[in-house]
């Protein structure tokens, strides 16, 4: 045979897989269907000259044992912290800023509430001590859901579980803070991705997803912008794994997994060419792989039956911008901070609900929940002189409707988009140039994710840790590498890697 391994999807997570077997001797061959590498991790021009990170948008999570493993820095990712992390602009004319500097914050929420800013200190220590017990299991075979609950009852941690896992969002922010304006502004962090409410169960967790990242920045959980966009993770990994031997190829959609006697032995492509390979993984989801991918009689009823069940509702609408002009904040008048980093508008708990309440009835939040980033601030590159690119990551759409009912929403989506954000900074509605407009049906249709789930399937419990599912697959010889496997979505690189090792693993055996 031609290759050792088959990777399916140039996705972040696949380029990783690659390069980790490559390293290892293996002869690599990775198959995208786009004519471009990255998958969700992309950057793109949306109108002449402005280049926007269309889907992913911030980076933090990506582990530093995989940076330093494949040399990235030399082959041209670089980032840089978002200081300020969180820019908060209130309804009645206030704001404030969470800085990197622990002191600079407190005395920031103390204009807002004297308790809260009190509270500030035992809430980063909180979450440095919720990273210092979830990043271990990042990189290894997971517990179950229960055995970590025991497990961290026996060391008297039944508090953190509650608070970091299993309650909710709304519900830990409590814990710590009072004022509905410093509650809201944190509480964002519950939901994103994930079609749940602040006051749903789990959704502690999703805050613990995002809090466990910022090594490759501070080890705080700082939150970093990519010069050149997100695209410039994958294009560094791409340019890694060339070096390294790996063949990309672009514009070669896989059609099937081929499966002889129980073992996959390489895949179908849309043309009908077969690629050969005794080792195939899968950077697309869950439901892609094994509902359409594998042939139908492939797989044990039971597993059959669980991949159906997952979760891949999606929630986010993602609505990027070219500007003539920066947002001009009623709050804060002028250029400065206030645009530099992320722009939460997420006033309190009950606005969220709201904005939840929206989706659930099957309509798009009239208020969304948003994070905006304006990255052409700190790196022009992405815009012309004088413009800039706006990045709103906005939620609730209704779940995944399909593409029919979302087209006659679409608009309105965007439109709710931009009036939330015009009521905080009024000049936004004469800036506009261009809008992109992407609900979880275009994410589907244009990054293959079914259901339009930025984490192939949601990260709350019954589909986190031990319960989530893992490289290794009822097929042997086939593998999941994408955010389906643990420990989930967002650009992390850890199911990438874990795949690698668990195939190194059982070649081994």
């Amino acid at each position: 045979m031609e290759f050792d391994a088959i990777v399916i999807g140039a996705g972040h997570n696949g380029l990783v897989a690659a390069c980790a077997l490559a390293q290892e001797g293996s002869r690599v061959v990775v198959l995208e269907a786009r004519d471009l590498v990255g998958g969700a991790c992309v950057t793109e021009e949306i109108a002449p000259g402005f280049r926007v990170s269309t889907a992913a948008y911030s980076f933090s999570l990506f582990r530093p044992e995989i940076f330093e493993a494949l040399q990235l820095s030399k082959y041209g990712l670089s980032f840089y912290a978002k200081d300020p992390r969180m820019f908060v602009p209130l309804p009645d004319g206030r704001h404030f800023f969470v800085w990197r500097d622990a002191a600079r914050t407190r005395e920031e929420i103390a204009r807002i509430n004297e308790h809260d800013a009190a509270a500030y200190d035992r809430w980063n220590a909180f979450w440095d001590e919720v990273a210092d017990v979830i990043r271990p299991m990042i990189l290894a075979e997971p517990p179950s859901l229960n055995a970590l609950e025991k497990r961290l009852a026996d060391q008297g941690r039944s508090e953190l579980f509650r608070l970091a896992i299993a309650g909710s969002a709304a519900d830990t922010v409590a814990e710590f803070f009072e004022s509905d304006e410093v509650q809201g502004a944190f509480v964002g962090q519950g939901v994103i991705g994930t079609f749940a409410g602040p006051h749903d169960p789990g959704t502690a967790f999703v805050m613990t997803y995002h809090a466990f990242g910022g090594e490759l920045v501070d080890g705080a959980a700082t939150w970093a912008y990519v010069r050149g966009g997100m695209g410039a993770v994958t294009q560094a990994l791409a340019a890694r794994a060339r070096d390294l031997g790996v063949k990309i190829r672009t514009s070669s959609p896989v059609s099937s997994v081929l499966v002889e006697h129980g073992r996959s032995t390489g895949v179908a492509l849309a043309d009908g060419t077969e690629v050969r390979a005794p080792v195939v993984l899968s950077n697309a989801d869950p439901k892609r792989t094994f509902l359409t991918f594998v042939p139908a009689g492939s797989l044990p009823d039971e597993f059959l039956a669980r991949v159906r069940a997952l979760d891949t509702t999606g929630s986010v609408v993602k609505v990027n911008f070219a500007l003539s002009e920066l947002p001009d904040f009623t709050c804060l008048p002028g250029v400065g901070p206030q645009q530099a980093g992320t722009i939460e508008l997420s006033p309190s708990v009950a606005a969220l609900d709201a904005a939840y309440a929206d989706a659930k009835t099957g309509r798009v939040s009239t208020r969304p929940y948003m994070e905006v980033y304006i990255q052409s601030v700190t790196d022009p590159s992405l815009a012309p002189d004088g413009a800039h690119v706006a990045s709103c990551f906005a939620q609730y759409a209704p779940g995944s409707v399909p593409m029919d009912e979302w087209g006659s929403m679409r608009d309105g989506a965007g439109d709710a988009v931009i009036d939330t954000l015009a009521s905080y900074a009024p000049n936004v509605k004469r800036s506009i140039l261009h809008r992109q407009i992407l609900g979880p049906a275009d994410l589907e249709a244009r990054f293959g994710l079914t259901g339009g789930n930025i984490f192939h399937g949601e990260i709350l419990p019954g589909q986190i840790f031990g319960e989530r599912l893992g490289a290794r697959t009822p097929i042997r010889g086939l593998y999941l590498c994408g955010s389906g496997a643990h420990p989930g979505g967002g650009v992390c690189g850890a199911p990438g890697w874990n795949a690698a090792r668990a195939v190194r693993e059982d070649l081994i055996r």
